[in-house]
């Protein structure tokens, strides 16, 4: 059987945690001078970013070996 390969769009986006798949949130790579505060502060990471229940099933076929 050939090796299963992780997709590399994918595994930039999500990450596995105890609790299930946490997702990146868009537009905080670069480019954040002109952004407001409030518009960086609503983006980062919190108890929102894991990944809703009905889209978890497809990630473990993406993500092999996360």
């Amino acid at each position: 059987m050939p090796k299963l390969k992780t997709n590399r769009a994918a595994a930039k986006r999500f990450r596995k945690t105890a609790k299930g798949y946490k997702a990146y949130a868009a537009g905080r790579r670069h480019n954040l001078g002109h952004k407001t505060r409030k518009l960086k502060r609503h983006m980062r990471s919190g108890g929102s970013s894991l990944v809703h229940e009905s889209d978890v099933g497809r990630l473990p076929a993406l993500l092999p070996h996360l």
